[in-house]
């Protein structure tokens, strides 16, 4: 099998149906395609799983897929006589899989009877509708009850009894966020501002229908799904929106539907049937084409090139590819007359509310172009995460079930009323992954040595194949870079997930999930409803490892980046597990989600711009303190007892943090707070960002102190009188600035940085640890060896204020730090 290869294959053949289902671990989920190529199923099915995987980055279960082939559909049937024999075979792959499937009865794992298993215990098996199997859920769940396999009808989502994607809108909205986001960062709030919109769809479908509705200011100037072109040259926003809210209660509609009294002068609608079309003035302008008479392929390449505000994709069906992509490599023949290169799109934003409407080097192609866009994994993995938030409702609440405390229908009751707190929850996820995509983003050339070392570790670890995800190899990269094109938007997103789906492995594998501080985090991954009747239930959860395993890890790669835990690594020698504990330490000590709120809060109150500085700023904070809590075991011992002893070091030094920091550093900070203030961020919140770098010395003035028995008051003092006599401040503000082309200098620089703390901390230690009578320990220190230290505090001076800071520069002044440290005065 090509890569990438899955963790297992099952093979299923028989006379009425052929089958495959691939997995890329034992907990995993997808959906089951009714697949119409009989010849090369296999292949489709590898090509979606490899999208899942990446999709499902944000969920509990890796990706999985699964294809059937019915091999005996009549032969000029009717629809109805398709669809029951299709129904069939789909029965039949189902009890099949589950045939060799291990089941759970109380605590036990069973394993199927008369059969020899080489692979272990494996239960877990969830399904999930895809093409031509949209209706199934309810039929698999049946099935499930039918065998007596333990998940019950949590084996397929979205069915009677669960969150329906359609009526919840939760795709389409979920896609919703990250195109607002989109469009914040150009400083256009699209709820409020009227704006362009083109598309594929119709109103009856879940995705484009439900994103239609999701803004009133909308102004749908065309779209086309396999039926109809829809041509309204110049809508009335408040019209066209009731008019697409009234065909989307229809039970059944096409563009046929819609009221032609509501269109724009010049409006059309066009069946795809016609061979020709005269279009009217109007249309030939507001779809950017120049004949009055053409065909509708024409038409639809011409709305696929129209410069609209937002070009949103809610039908099955690759519209976009790159230029030096072929139709045959697409694979999509349907649309091989329709499609368009990426670099012919005229629209601003491109949103993926359907799987694969752009292939990922159009997207690319698109993004190297300056459109913005993500990918479908990032955009619409909304469906997925509900999904699996339904299966682990389900689960938790089965036990509950079994023990009589809860019945079917009152379960069902339950589920009904936490549907608005499900889609919350789920929302956040991409909200806050199209987030971290703009921050890494951001960064723009600077980006390239951590992401660039992420690649490679992946790589050498097995775990990414560049080629196959369409990432550049080390000299293309490094070309990029040169050219000033950093990785797009679609490549960092793909790196975002890889980072999460190998971290989450990781933390599995260790005992961080199993600490006590992180039952708070279970229970915050259900809603609110269940926390208080259904606590035991939640804190017994069969997937409790992975639903905190998957919390932690989205967590700390959102606000940190693809390449945090990787850089992380590489700076302090630290373990994954180590490096998440002490990530949750910084999170929590420093009130960092709190903050982070209320930045978002300013969503559409402020440029884009600014309020993406601020989470920069934050992020930043968050990155220091994660390495220095490492390099000074703030972690070590239970979690809860480490955040609490930060938390109460921070409240008892705070008080005094101005008074006790060097001058330029306080002036630093009030420049950066005038700075936020002046793009109109309010005082408070400009002035509390600002101070949170005076803050990330707090860990090592606990170490400090904790080594010397000194106050954490006094140490403070001596720590801030050593960085002020040394110019350390200083220092590590131009180290800052240092920019490293490659992975080995910015290991060198990262290092020497980490030399300069610790010559700071010892230097400190050393002079508490000799002075302890003395009212300013610092001042006695020097004097006790003047000229030695004299001389080096002027060297280090010279370092830092002579022309431009270099890598080789840090470097010395690390060494001459360290010396002084490592050779007390005299």
């Amino acid at each position: 099998m090509p890569e990438p290869r899955p963790f297992r294959e099952i093979f299923l053949y028989g006379t009425e149906v052929e089958g495959v289902h691939l997995r890329f671990g034992k907990v995993a989920r997808g959906g089951l395609r009714w697949s119409d190529r009989a010849q090369d199923y296999r292949t489709e099915v590898l090509g979606l799983v490899k999208a899942q995987q990446v999709k499902n980055a944000v969920i509990v279960p890796v990706g999985a897929k699964g294809g059937f082939y019915p091999k005996q559909l009549p032969v000029g049937g009717t629809r109805d006589e398709i669809f029951k024999a299709g129904t069939e075979a789909y029965k039949t792959y189902i009890r099949t899989l589950l045939s060799i499937t291990d089941n759970i009865v109380g605590a036990d794992v069973v394993p199927p009877a008369n059969t020899l298993r080489l692979d272990g215990d494996d239960p877990y098996f969830v399904v999930a509708a895809d093409k031509g199997t949209a209706t199934f859920s309810d039929t698999a769940n049946g099935l499930a009850q039918e065998a007596g396999f333990w998940l019950d009808d949590a084996f397929a989502s979205g069915g009677s009894v669960g969150y329906d994607h359609k009526k919840m809108g939760i795709t389409a909205r979920g896609a919703w966020e990250t195109v607002k986001r989109h469009f914040r960062e150009m400083d256009i709030d699209i709820q409020t501002t009227p704006f362009t919109v083109a598309g594929v769809g119709d109103m009856s479908g879940d995705v484009f229908g439900n994103g239609m509705l999701l803004s009133e200011k909308i102004r749908l100037v065309a779209a086309f799904d396999h039926r109809d072109i829809f041509i309204d040259p110049d809508p009335d926003t408040d019209r066209s929106f009731a008019e697409r809210k009234r065909m989307f209660a229809l039970p059944r509609s096409s563009w046929q539907d819609y009221d032609r009294t509501t269109m724009s002068k010049g409006g059309m609608i066009i069946p795809r049937s016609e061979k020709s079309v005269k279009l009217t003035p109007e249309a030939m302008a507001a779809i950017g084409i120049d004949k009055g008479q053409a065909t509708p392929f024409e038409i639809m390449t011409a709305i696929l090139r129209n410069p609209v505000d937002l070009l949103w994709f809610g039908g099955i069906g690759t519209y976009i590819r790159a230029s030096s992509e072929t139709d045959a490599e697409v694979g999509d023949r349907a649309n091989d007359p329709i499609r368009i290169a990426a670099e012919e799109v005229g629209a601003k934003v491109i949103g993926e509310g359907a799987n694969l409407g752009v292939t990922q080097k159009g997207r690319i192609a698109f993004g190297l172009k300056g459109g913005r866009c993500n990918s479908d994994a990032i955009d619409n993995s909304a469906g997925v995460n509900s999904s699996d938030v339904e299966v682990n409702i389900k689960i938790a609440l089965a036990s509950a079930m079994r023990d009589d405390r809860l019945t079917r229908a009152k379960r069902n009751t339950l589920l009904a009323s936490m549907t608005d707190e499900v889609a919350g929850l789920v929302l956040r996820n991409n909200y806050e992954q199209s987030l971290a995509i703009s921050l890494t983003e951001m960064q723009g050339l600077a980006n390239r040595t951590p992401l660039a070392r992420l690649m490679t570790r992946l790589e050498s670890d097995g775990q990414l194949n560049r080629k196959v995800e369409m990432l550049p190899n080390d000299l293309a990269l490094s070309e990029r870079y040169q050219a000033g094109r950093p990785l797009t938007r679609p490549e960092i997103g793909v790196l975002l997930s890889y980072a999460k789906l190998v971290l989450f492995e990781q933390l599995v594998q260790s005992d961080l999930p199993d600490d006590p501080y992180f039952l708070t985090t279970l229970r915050g991954y259900f809603p609110q409803k269940m926390h208080k009747a259904h606590a035991q239930d939640i804190d017994g959860h069969r997937l409790r490892r992975e639903i905190i395993g998957t919390i932690l890890t989205n967590d700390t790669i959102n606000r940190g980046g693809p390449a945090f835990v990787s850089t992380l690594i590489d700076q302090t020698g630290f373990m994954p597990a180590d490096v998440v504990k002490a990530a949750v330490l910084a999170r929590d000590g420093y009130d960092l989600k709190r903050i982070q709120a209320d930045i978002d809060a300013l969503d559409t109150v402020l440029s884009g711009t600014v309020q993406n500085e601020l989470y920069q700023e934050v992020a930043r904070i968050f990155a220091i303190v994660t390495e220095r809590a490492l390099r000074t075991q703030a972690t070590a011992g239970p979690l809860a007892e480490a955040v609490e002893k930060l938390r109460q070091a921070i409240q008892k030094l705070k008080p005094g943090v101005n008074t006790a920091i060097p001058e330029d550093a306080a002036a630093e900070v009030a420049k950066k707070a005038a700075y936020y203030i002046d793009k109109g961020v309010p005082q408070s919140q400009a002035e509390e960002i600002a101070n949170l770098f005076l803050m990330t010395q707090v860990p090592e003035i606990m170490q400090i102190s904790a080594e010397t028995g000194v106050t954490l008051a006094r140490t403070a003092l001596s720590y801030s009188g050593v960085t002020q006599n040394l110019r350390i401040a200083r220092l590590l503000v131009a180290a800052d600035r240092v920019s490293a082309t490659e992975q080995y200098e910015a290991m060198a620089l990262a290092r020497s940085i980490g030399d300069i703390a610790n010559a700071r901390r010892d230097i400190t230690i050393a002079a508490l640890a000799a002075q302890k009578s003395e009212r300013n320990p610092v001042q006695a220190w020097r004097d006790s060896d003047p000229e030695r230290i004299g001389r080096i505090s002027d060297q280090l001076t010279q370092l830092t204020e002579s022309g431009e800071t270099t890598l080789a520069k840090i470097t010395v002044a690390a060494g001459l730090l360290t010396d002084l440290a490592r050779k007390p005065a005299r």
